[in-house]
């Protein structure tokens, strides 16, 4: 069994991982703790387990194995520095770190301590995604010419995320940093690392951070990929758009299903691809990693690209200029 200790509840997703670790066959939720030590200890009684107000104090147990990072994203860096070196094995809510240098820090002590990590990036392992990658290791569409991915919803105008999901210095950035973070991660699988980034924010319900962005990824060989994100829009449909020079792929228009054209196969008309079944959780695939002594290589590679995209964008919103990846401090 392995015991695992809840770091903070700040996340809208927390519970979501609380009852993942509940349901596992092989985790047990065994501490509590909270930057917040009255929304900690909360917690921790509904969930009849110790709260833990120093967190060195619940690192130093030998009683614990591992730990769930859901704190703002301005302390991941502490925390799992910290976890790391204590030899805690860590899942952590996405991004891993807001700049590259501190992502960097933490896979330093990561592997120097040896313990398994896995960030949590969920539409990965989703039927859909598996489709997608399917169809382009078939070579159908050709060369990639563009890729769009757009997720959004309603957050900031319908008032049901958290206030503090926009504070600018726990959060690192609004709708791109937090909900863009899957349409960058899946804009990047399909096409790779970009050249460049540029960015635009949007500031509709007049926050403290952007609620409404655009990410344009540059690449050498010409193609692009554009990266959609809002909490102001009601009945926005997660879609993707994958385009070739020899055909196109589209998902979510707005039914959740794979349509594809090509010039190698039925240019005629669209053909509906069969979607998989989904693979294992990142939750699961972490415990998975831990009970075999395994690394989760391409997760990691992944989340560490995801945070040198979405800080290559804040400063190109910022700058209002592109920002290339190679200018980002290791």
């Amino acid at each position: 069994m392995i015991r695992v200790a809840m770091l903070s509840y700040w996340h809208v997703h927390a519970w979501d991982y609380t009852r993942q670790a509940q349901q596992h066959p092989e985790t047990q939720i065994v501490a509590v703790w909270d930057e917040l030590p009255d929304r900690g200890a909360e917690t921790a009684s509904k969930l009849e387990v110790p709260f833990f107000e120093n967190l060195d104090e619940l690192l130093s147990r030998s009683d614990i194995d591992a730990v769930i990072v859901d704190t703002p994203t301005n302390m991941h860096r502490d925390v799992m520095v910290k976890a790391a070196r204590a030899g805690k094995h860590i899942f952590t809510e996405k991004v891993i770190a807001p700049t590259l240098r501190e992502v960097n820090e933490i896979m330093a002590a990561v592997r120097e301590s040896g313990v398994k990590m896995t960030v949590s990036l969920p539409r990965l392992n989703d039927n859909y995604t598996l489709a997608v990658q399917e169809v382009l290791n078939r070579g159908v569409l050709g060369e990639l010419t563009l890729v769009r991915v757009r997720l959004s919803h309603n957050g900031a105008t319908a008032g049901w995320l958290p206030p503090h999901f926009f504070n600018a210095e726990q959060c690192g950035g609004g709708a791109l940093i937090d909900l863009g973070c899957h349409p960058m991660y899946l804009t990047r699988l399909f096409l790779g690392l970009p050249e460049s980034v540029s960015a635009t924010y949007g500031y509709v319900t007049g926050k403290e951070v952007e609620d409404n962005a655009v990410a344009v990824l540059r690449y050498a060989s010409g193609a692009i990929g554009v990266v959609e994100a809002g909490f102001v829009n009601s009945h926005s449909p997660f879609s993707v758009e994958v385009h070739g020079t020899e055909g196109t792929l589209l998902y979510g228009m707005p039914e959740p299903r794979i349509v594809v054209r090509s010039n190698k196969a039925n240019k005629e008309a669209w053909e509906t691809v069969e979607l998989p079944v989904s693979a294992p959780s990142a939750f699961e695939q972490w415990v998975r990693h831990i009970k075999e002594d395994t690394v989760a290589e391409t997760n990691l590679r992944l989340a560490v690209d995801l945070t040198k995209l979405m800080e290559a964008s804040n400063k190109s919103a910022a700058s209002g200029r592109s920002v290339r990846l190679d200018e980002l401090q290791p």
